[in-house]
C-alpha cells in the first residue's frame, strides 16, 4: 500500500525494506570502489584549465549550478521527505543521494544535449571536490533535521570524519592523480581520454547489471514503490536545476548543463558509503537506503539519456553570456 489513511503518510509499508540486505560480495564492493575511482580519474583527464577561462571569468552560471546542486537539492529533498513520509531508511537514502556530487555520466549527457560542456565538466570537478566536505555536511544537517521533524525518524549517528576519509579516497585522490597525469603527460592523455571514458562508462554499466543479477528477486519484489519515489525525486532534481537556471536567465546551453548536473547524482558513491560498516553499521538495518541509491544509479541513466536526446534535436539560440 502506498498511502496510510490513518496516519496520512505515504509508503508506510516500506519499513519492510529496512531488514532486506542486498547481495554485494566483498569482491563486488571492491570492484565498485575501483570502478568509481577509475571514473573519477577519467573525469580529471578532461580537465584542461585553459579551456575554462570563459567559465571562470564569467562565473554566474557556475555559481548557479553549485547552489542548485549543494544547497537547493538537499533542502527540497528534505521537504519532499516530509511530504511523502517514507520509511526512515528510505528517507535517509533520499537525503544521502541528494548530498552526493553530480554523477560521472553527466558530462557525456551534456555533450549529447548540446549543452555547455565546459560548464558541465567544471561543475563536475567543483562538485566532486566540494563533496569532500559538502556530502558529509549536508547528510548530517538534513538527516538531523529529519530526525527532529518527523515522528518516523530515528537517530542515525554517522562518523562524519570517516565519511570524509572515504569520499577523499574514492574521489579526491583519483581526481588529483588525473589532473597531474593530464598536465605532465598531455600527449598520452590526448590518446587515452576517449577510450578511458568509454571504458569507465561500460564498467559502470557492468556493475549495475551485476548488481541487478545478484539481487533480482529483491528488486522484483520492491521496485514498484521505490521506482515511484526515485521518479519523483529525480524529476524534482531536474526541475530544480532547470528552474533555478531559468530564474537567473542563464543561456539555453548553460540551463541544459545545470539541469543535467543537478539531476544526475553520483548514487554509486552513496551506495559505497552505505556499505561502509565504519559509517553505517550493518545492525542499523538500512536496506531502504541501499534500494534508493541502487535504483537511482539505473534511473538517472534512463532519464538523463532521454532528456539529452530530446534536447539534442533542438537548436540552441545564440544568446549573450552575462
Amino acid at each position: 500500500m502506498f498511502f496510510n489513511p490513518k496516519t496520512g503518510t505515504m509508503f508506510y509499508d516500506l519499513a519492510i525494506l529496512d531488514s532486506v540486505r542486498l547481495n554485494f560480495s566483498p569482491a563486488g564492493l571492491t570492484f565498485m570502489n575501483i570502478t568509481l575511482a577509475i571514473i573519477m580519474f577519467g573525469i580529471a583527464l578532461d580537465l584542461k584549465f585553459k579551456q575554462f577561462k570563459h567559465v571562470f571569468t564569467k562565473p554566474k552560471s557556475l555559481i548557479v549550478g553549485v547552489i542548485s546542486q549543494f544547497l537547493l537539492l538537499p533542502a527540497l529533498t528534505f521537504l519532499l521527505v516530509l511530504l511523502i513520509q517514507p520509511s526512515p531508511a528510505v528517507a535517509f537514502g533520499m537525503i544521502l543521494v541528494a548530498s552526493c556530487p553530480g554523477g560521472n555520466i553527466s558530462n557525456f549527457m551534456s555533450h549529447n544535449a548540446k549543452a555547455n560542456t565546459a560548464l558541465s565538466i567544471s561543475l563536475t570537478a567543483i562538485a566532486t571536490t566540494a563533496a569532500l566536505f559538502m556530502t558529509p555536511l549536508n547528510f548530517k544537517i538534513w538527516g538531523n533535521l529529519y530526525i527532529k521533524s518527523s515522528p518516523m525518524g530515528r537517530a542515525i549517528e554517522i562518523d562524519a570524519g570517516q565519511m570524509f576519509i572515504t569520499v577523499f579516497i574514492l574521489l579526491g585522490i583519483p581526481l588529483i592523480l588525473g589532473i597531474l597525469f593530464s598536465n605532465y603527460f598531455p600527449k598520452i592523455t590526448s590518446k587515452i581520454v576517449k577510450p578511458f571514458r568509454i571504458f569507465s562508462f561500460v564498467a559502470f554499466l557492468g556493475f549495475v547489471a551485476a548488481a541487478f543479477a545478484s539481487n533480482f528477486d529483491h528488486f522484483l519484489n520492491y521496485i514498484p514503490p521505490i521506482f515511484l519515489i526515485v521518479l519523483i525525486h529525480n524529476a524534482l532534481a531536474l526541475l530544480t536545476g532547470f528552474s533555478f537556471a531559468s530564474i537567473f536567465k542563464r543561456p539555453a546551453a548553460d540551463r541544459r548543463a545545470i539541469t543535467i548536473e543537478t539531476g544526475i547524482q553520483n548514487s554509486g558513491l552513496g551506495l559505497i558509503l552505505i556499505f561502509n560498516p565504519k559509517i553505517f553499521p550493518p545492525e542499523l538495518e538500512l536496506g531502504g537506503m541501499a534500494f534508493i541509491a541502487a535504483w537511482w544509479g539505473v534511473w538517472h541513466i534512463l532519464s538523463g539519456l532521454t532528456i539529452s536526446s530530446l534536447w539534442a534535436r533542438r537548436k540552441i539560440p545564440v544568446e549573450k553570456q552575462i
